[in-house]
């Protein structure tokens, strides 16, 4: 289906998400940053993906995250990189390359590469087990 209609996502969010109130802004269209009351601060967190890009791909998902917390006005400090690849078909040197370019960028912003996990995507949605 791709990138969802405005008007399906907006339904969506009024009728799947659960009020809270630590929430100063939640999900809806037109908004690529939440703002969570976290007491003494607020916290700004983003998680754009990025697809359709097939050259600097490090720099440009740092960036386009760096930019939805900045339009906030907030600063960026950490990146959560979730980066899923086509299982069987990434070579060693090119995910070598991407982390590179996702290092070099996190450093062109002061922003910390925080731990995720990358993992294989073979088009199933993953499954953990009990």
């Amino acid at each position: 289906m791709g990138k969802l209609p405005a008007e399906l996502l907006q339904r969506l969010f009024g009728k799947y998400l659960d009020a809270d109130p630590r929430v100063i802004v939640g999900p809806q269209v037109g908004e690529d940053a939440a703002v969570l009351d976290m007491g003494d601060r607020y916290l700004v967190a983003t998680t754009d993906p990025i697809t359709f890009a097939t050259d600097d791909m490090g720099w440009y998902a740092l960036h386009v995250n760096a930019n939805d917390l900045a339009v906030r006005g907030a600063t960026p400090r950490w990146f959560l990189c979730t980066v899923l690849l086509p299982e069987g078909k990434s070579r060693e040197a090119e995910v070598e390359k991407l982390f590179a370019e996702v290092s070099l960028a996190c450093q062109s912003v002061g922003v910390c590469l925080a731990p995720s996990c990358p993992a294989p995507c073979s088009g199933k949605w993953p499954r953990t087990s009990s």
